[in-house]
């Protein structure tokens, strides 16, 4: 197959495995940075530019879109769509898992478990606020951020009143979450794809930080999910219409709770896990592409 992987990082890890793999299964593999691309729009001719020159002839798509371009990215994938190429994730699910209410939305229509969550912007009932997820310690966050930056806790009432005010003066849309005493500074990375856990690691902050995310200097260990996880972390990301992400889950009292789902996840797991994370995908691009196209069935 003609295989095109869409990323600002044409060495970034995650990039160079995925190219890897594609290359030692027999692939045609172009790295082409979204960010530099450009869309030509006409009745019936979409059309992607890449370095002055036409982007054709390609079976499948691998987006690799960064949370500060999803907007631009997503367009990108969108036009590749329009052109019947099949992308491993469609850019109605890029934009869908970045926004944070969203995915929460659609996580608890879903039947899934998360922490308790309220969502506002202008509202000047604080007090209110807090009472609906059990008063201090919360988490909170803005409603749009990734790799634990935007996120806050606040130990007391008096904190978290300071956040939501600054949030309310700058007009920023924010969430406030119920803090998980037992699972602070600890999360699971489940790797799914197309619906089967390939991987999974528990996350542990190496000091006091509630947050245990690999790019704030949290440490990753291999973990045997128990059956519930597993079957969670699938319904997350079929709830979210994603076929290749990570999903974020904390162990809690009242069983696994779904923090995020991560629509382009790194692939430091491999380096925990020893799993072979880039030749699923692969193997998922070939089939899937091989199949034709499916609807999402999200519908939101």
């Amino acid at each position: 197959m003609r295989i095109v992987i869409l990323s600002k990082g044409y060495a970034n890890y995650s990039t160079q495995r995925l190219r890897q793999e594609a290359l030692s299964r027999g692939h045609e593999v172009r790295v082409i940075n979204y960010a530099k691309c450009y869309v030509t729009l006409e009745r019936g001719n979409p059309v992607v530019h890449y370095k002055g020159e036409e982007v054709r002839d390609v079976d499948v798509i691998i987006p690799r879109i960064s949370q500060s371009l999803t907007k631009y990215g997503s367009s990108i994938v969108r036009q590749f769509e329009m052109q019947n190429v099949f992308t491993t994730t469609s850019s109605i699910a890029i934009v869908r898992s970045r926004d944070k209410l969203r995915s929460m939305q659609l996580l608890a229509k879903a039947g899934v478990g998360i922490p308790k969550t309220v969502f506002a912007r202008e509202t000047a009932d604080f007090k209110g606020v807090l009472e609906q997820v059990g008063g201090a310690p919360v988490i909170i966050k803005v409603a749009r951020g990734t790799h634990g930056n935007g996120v806050v806790l606040a130990e007391t009432p008096k904190a978290a009143l300071a956040v939501m005010q600054a949030f309310y003066v700058e007009g920023v849309n924010f969430l406030v979450q119920e803090f998980i005493q037992e699972s602070a500074g600890v999360d699971i990375r489940a790797f799914v794809v197309n619906g089967k856990v390939i991987a999974s690691m528990v996350r542990q902050s190496l000091d006091d930080d509630f947050r245990s995310n690999l790019h704030q200097g949290g440490e990753g260990v291999e973990v045997k999910l128990t059956t519930e996880e597993r079957r969670i972390a699938i319904k997350a990301a079929k709830a979210m219409g994603l076929s290749i992400c990570g999903v974020d889950m904390m162990r809690s009292e009242h069983g696994p709770l779904v923090l995020e789902v991560n629509a382009s996840p790194g692939f430091a797991i491999e380096k925990v896990t020893g799993a072979n994370v880039a030749e699923k995908v692969i193997e998922y691009a070939e089939q899937a592409a091989r199949n034709g196209h499916s609807k999402d069935k999200v519908g939101a």
